[in-house]
């Protein structure tokens, strides 16, 4: 066998040393060849001995024992050989695969043998200690659920106060009835976003002592948005917090007493004559512009932030300028004239020209006191409050589009000097007029001329329109169901506010940037022109310098002067001597 092996022949195919390849080649049947004891497989290659006529792999009788062990050896041996490329063997992989299926037992496994495969092969890459670990991508949805998660969880015992809030009055407004009925006409947001929202005036009303809670609507920002809740405090609950603050400045006010005193020490330079124009005070709480209070959060599930109370000089200076809110309170407004205070006074001026242009309702639905109405016309102001009216009988939806004699404002209209109620800021007080009688009889500043608006409940067919567009545009939600439209009206003065009316309901909302239409592009002011130089003329004007011979000659008459006055003296002197002597 050694020397078969020697000259380069097969050690198991000495004998015969044609293969059953020859043999089909020559035309002869290949089966004839397996009955000599030759096949297709050697018997050192994998596979020896299955081919062989009348066996079966399933069969428990081996014919030959020895030739089956040897081919499954060299099966395996085969199995095992590593990849020159990866470093795997089909062996370990298959039996990995294996593995993986009947601890799995996926539905299929035929179809995704080839996904199989490649998740084992893939495995084998990962090192199971590695100092990078995957960052699972958190979706928006789980954020967005994240947020929203504080809404939905009930407190202890909440569902007992529910049950009496649903017997009694509820502050609550119902936010989906409301919109339900602006969805009529395109107009709101979406279901969610308003579900959240009524969940989140929920929250705040368990946590403030309110009254009355309004959604009033959604002002857009550049980095966030307003959501804004309008609300009345209980009687006495937002006096208390009035009282502190005026503690706080009156506290101030003392330390500054002390300084100026300790200042008035010192040398004083000359102080200026100028007098600045008086302050206009604001209007007091649950009043004028400040009636309502008003709360903010950029999304529902955010804590709610109180709006300060407006002041005139904001307003006054808030129609001046036009600026986009970024969504933060504490961002700074940059403008010209300089506005005072930041983004959330700059929010509370606008809440409040809006709400004083758009607030309207049917008319008839709101009636004046008449008793509060005859005190406050003999007091020569105007009316100020209203109620609701038990015999209102609701107009067609007809009526309502069809004219806008139907709608009034119910909301008091801000005049120039920003405020709702005019004050003469150089009206003083008694003691006052009496401290400053002697100064201001000379210098009595003109009568300044009361400023009148439109009052109360005036109708909205007599606001002024932009150029040639109207003030408002009405219309019926469809007109495919005329019965069962709802009247809709929509402000062109302010962009986004929005009324609608259905029999004895209606509600007012605003989406939109805050700002008011204006038909040209917004020119920002120019600065002041530059104060005039003081007017020249001989009491101010240098004098000339003088010549030699003009000096020489005023020394010499100074010495003259001041040599006659010395002898004036001396002849004084000698003349009192005289009379001195003629005595004794």
């Amino acid at each position: 066998m050694y020397q078969s092996s020697a000259l380069g022949l097969d050690p198991y195919q000495t004998q015969e040393p044609e293969s059953a390849y020859q043999t089909y080649a020559a035309g002869q049947d290949p089966y004839q060849a397996y009955q000599h004891g030759h096949g297709p497989y050697q018997p050192h290659e994998p596979g020896y001995g299955l081919y062989q006529p009348g066996y079966s792999p399933y069969d428990d009788q081996i014919p030959d024992p020895k030739s089956r062990m040897l081919a499954i050896q060299n099966a395996k041996a085969y199995l095992l050989k590593s990849s020159t490329t990866s470093g795997l063997n089909l062996y370990d992989h298959l039996a990995n695969m294996l593995t993986k299926i009947l601890d799995e037992q996926p539905a299929n496994a035929v179809d995704i043998i080839e996904n199989i495969s490649k998740d084992v092969k893939w495995a084998q890459f990962q090192k199971k200690m590695d100092t990078l670990r995957d960052e699972h991508e958190i979706l928006p949805t789980f954020e967005a659920a994240e947020k929203h998660k504080a809404l939905f969880l009930r407190a202890n015992g909440e569902g007992d106060e529910e049950l009496e809030e649903e017997i009694g009055e509820t502050p609550l407004p119902n936010v989906m009835e409301t919109a339900f009925y602006f969805e009529q006409a395109g107009i709101g947001l979406s279901k969610d976003e308003f579900y959240h929202i009524f969940l989140a005036l929920k929250k705040l009303i368990s946590v403030q002592p309110i009254q009355t809670c309004r959604f009033w609507g959604k002002i857009l920002g550049l980095e966030m948005n307003y959501i804004i809740a309008e609300v009345q405090y209980h009687e006495g609950e937002e006096e208390e917090e009035t009282e502190e603050e005026e503690v706080i400045e009156e506290g101030g006010k003392g330390m500054g007493e002390v300084e100026d005193e300790d200042e008035k020490k010192e040398d004083e330079p000359p102080k200026s004559t100028y007098k600045p124009p008086p302050v206009i005070p604001k209007e007091e709480n649950g009043t004028g512009a400040n009636k309502y209070v008003y709360f903010v959060c950029n999304e529902p599930g955010k804590p709610w932030v109180k709006l300060p109370p407006v002041t005139p000089a904001q307003i006054v200076c808030a129609r001046k300028i036009k600026k986009f809110f970024t969504g933060r309170l504490d961002a700074p407004v940059v403008s010209f004239p300089p506005f005072p205070g930041n983004e959330a006074n700059y929010l509370r001026a606008q809440i409040a020209r809006i709400s004083a242009g758009t607030q309207i309702s049917p008319i008839g639905f709101y009636q004046f006191a008449e008793e509060e109405g005859d005190e406050e016309e003999e007091e020569g102001g105007g009316r100020d409050t209203y109620e609701e009216n038990p015999d209102f009988q609701p107009l067609s939806v007809a009526e309502m589009v069809g004219s806008l004699s139907a709608w009034v404002h119910h909301g008091q209209s801000i005049l120039n000097q920003g405020r709702c109620v005019w004050l003469n800021p150089f009206q003083k007080s008694e003691e006052e007029e009496e401290e400053d009688e002697e100064e201001e009889k000379a210098e009595e500043p003109n009568e300044l001329q009361q400023e009148i608006g439109p009052p109360l409940l005036t109708p909205l067919s007599e606001d002024e329109g932009i150029q040639n567009i109207p003030a408002w545009t009405a219309e019926a939600s469809t007109n495919l169901i005329p019965q069962y439209a709802v009247a809709i009206l929509q402000s062109n003065r302010w962009p986004g506010a929005y009324a609608f009316a259905s029999g004895r309901k209606f509600d007012n909302i605003y989406f939109g940037w805050g700002h008011k239409y204006s038909p040209e592009n917004h020119i920002p002011a120019l600065p002041p022109p530059v104060q005039a130089e003081y007017p020249s003329g001989p009491e101010i004007a240098e004098t000339r310098d003088p010549t030699l011979e003009e000096e020489l000659a005023f020394k010499a008459a100074r010495e003259e002067a001041l040599a006659a006055a010395e002898e004036e003296e001396d002849e004084e002197d000698v003349d009192e001597d005289e009379e001195d002597e003629d005595d004794d």
